[in-house]
């Protein structure tokens, strides 16, 4: 009985020098979009993990440093050159300050300088050595020179002296300390902030898809006017924030507002109403105003991908007769579950990220405060980078448990 011949052993695929070379160009053709992504965004990411965890305010950003302004003062006998110095920090010591200079063909000493000034010829050093913080000094050289004063003057002034001196960098420096991280969890205040930030993030991300998904099956169909009417959906979305958020302002105006006239002279207030400063009417107008603005993009995708689907379909559901309610719970949502999850991460992300829309209808205020409104709060109104950053790292570190439950319920539910 004969054996059917065997065949010989084939190389896993993938794994041939023409393979292995392909692969290599692949990195080499992505190499500068890594090199683009690493600076614009990991760089920077870096840097707020670093400085969050170090007490460093605005004043840190500059190094300490020795300060010199030089000036031409008196004349005749009394000419001098006088050297301002002082120690740009008021908490740092400055090791090590040399000051030099040299003077010009129209100034000469006028004898030997003081302590701890010395002259060789035209060059004048001045050894300070360290210099506490807040040091403030002023040192004389007395010169003789020839010539108008305004001339002498831009000559002495014209030449700048040179003064060095080293002095610890805290935004350098291998000292880390969680007192950043500490601030921000101190208290109540962390977790009434971050119920805020959920409270708007989540419902106006809903409210923006539901909105979005509405407005795609009302235009869903062929019409007359559909271009124009679509075109009219895209407003809220391209308009510039700052004007539709003035005009949102401007009309809630508990004073002056068009909204709160309206509702009085149809007996629904008895007074006006302060939409954007009275708790919680403010948090729910903002997350309104996010809905409003933001529903177009999902008006888009969801429309893109309902005129995608196959008609057939509906007409098999029609011939079964399907109602509209059933025709969308069973064949347009299955379809369409794949890009509202997409739109539901980015915007959670972008709405969770979100600023100026907060900050120029409220400020923060009246219960509207949102963690990306405390990083600027802490960052510039208090001066503290480095809770500002900390409160950044927060942010991310929210965005990427949410990323990673998100993916892991979606990922279980393809496998279902």
């Amino acid at each position: 009985m004969s054996s059917a011949p065997t065949s010989a052993p084939q190389p896993p695929r993938g794994r041939g020098p023409l393979a292995r070379r392909e692969a290599r160009l692949a990195w080499q053709l992505l190499a500068p979009t890594l090199a683009a992504v690493s600076l614009v965004v990991i760089l920077p990411l870096l840097a707020i993990f670093w400085i969050s965890f170090k007490p460093v305010t605005l004043a840190d950003l500059r190094p300490p440093a020795p300060v010199v302004r030089e000036s031409l003062r008196g004349s005749g006998d009394k000419m001098r050159i006088e050297y301002s110095l002082r120690n740009s920090s008021q908490d740092q010591t400055v090791s090590g300050v040399v000051l030099t200079d040299t003077l010009p063909d129209s100034l000469s000493f006028n004898g030997q300088p003081e302590a701890p000034c010395v002259a060789d010829g035209p060059a004048i050093t001045c050894d300070f050595g360290d210099i506490e913080g807040g040091f403030r000094t002023r040192v004389a050289i007395p010169v003789t020179g020839q010539g108008d004063e305004d001339a002498l003057e831009a000559a002495a002034e014209g030449s700048e002296p040179t003064i060095t001196g080293t002095a610890p960098n805290i935004l350098t420096n291998l000292n880390f300390s969680l007192k950043n991280f500490a601030r921000v969890f101190d208290g109540s205040e962390f977790w009434r902030v971050l119920g805020v930030t959920l409270f708007y993030t989540f419902f106006g991300t809903a409210g923006a898809l539901v909105v979005g998904l509405f407005a795609a099956l009302l235009l869903d169909r062929s019409f007359k006017g559909q271009g124009i009417l679509r075109g009219l959906y895209l407003f809220p979305y391209v308009a510039p924030v700052i004007a539709v958020a003035f005009t949102w302002v401007t009309l809630f105006d508990p004073f002056s507002g068009s909204a709160n006239a309206l509702l009085i002279r149809m007996g629904v207030s008895e007074g006006a109403i302060n939409f954007f400063g009275e708790r919680p009417l403010a948090l729910i107008m903002v997350t309104l105003f996010e809905v409003w603005r933001y529903f177009p993009l999902s008006f888009l995708f969801i429309l893109a991908r309902m005129q995608s689907i196959d008609t057939d379909m509906y007409e098999a559901a029609d011939m079964d007769g399907a109602s509209p309610f059933q025709k969308f719970r069973y064949l347009s949502l299955p379809q369409l579950l794949g890009i509202l999850s997409v739109l539901f991460l980015l915007r959670f992300i972008w709405t969770f990220n979100k600023f100026d829309d907060i900050f120029l209808l409220t400020g923060g205020n009246a219960g509207t405060r949102v963690l990306t409104v405390s990083v600027y709060e802490q960052a510039f109104d208090l001066a503290n980078i480095g809770a500002g950053a900390a409160v950044a790292v927060v942010i991310f570190l929210c965005l990427t448990i949410f990323s990673i439950f998100f993916f892991h319920v979606m990922s279980r539910e393809e496998g279902l």
